[in-house]
């Protein structure tokens, strides 16, 4: 049944019905899994994805690298509950290699997120260091495509 959350980590707007011609199983069999995937926390939620870039709205997302010392019986796992604690924080990442946490952050203003690494991440107990990065264009998230060109095929005709 993991077809089906392949299927809803494509497009969550797919209806039951849909879902289940395309797995083979009956609909209250799909309701079924569904139910269970979401009891089991194995599906967390359904959001959509936007391209605020085509919208009023600003804001500036950062990704920042942060070293932290692992704290003694908690490991990351302390330091990174108090930083995705923070409203700004969008997602908190463990990683492998030069750094510990991946920290992705959303504000209105570059000055705005650069005063929440100051002020709020970089003075948490157990933060060595920060890197921020800011994107300055989304070409793909989560899979999707935000500005495909349209490709002209046809040939030339000189005359």
């Amino acid at each position: 049944m993991e077809e089906i959350l392949e299927i809803l980590e494509k497009n969550s707007k797919y209806s039951e019905e849909e879902i289940a011609s395309m797995v083979g199983k009956t609909v209250e069999e799909v309701r079924a899994a569904i139910k269970e995937y979401e009891d089991k926390k194995v599906i967390l939620g359904y959001p959509a994805l936007i391209n605020w870039e085509n919208t009023n709205k600003d804001s500036v997302i950062a990704l920042i690298e942060v070293k932290i010392t692992p704290q003694r019986g908690e490991g990351f796992a302390k330091v990174a509950e108090r930083i995705y604690k923070f409203s700004e924080v969008r997602a908190c990442y463990l990683m492998s290699g030069g750094f510990d946490l991946t920290v992705i952050v959303e504000g209105k203003t570059m000055k705005e997120v650069a005063l929440f690494v100051a002020q709020k991440l970089a003075t948490q107990e157990g933060v060595l260091s920060t890197a921020t990065h800011f994107i300055l264009k989304k070409y793909k998230d989560n899979g999707t495509i935000f500005e495909e060109k349209i490709r002209d095929d046809r040939e030339a005709i000189f005359i």
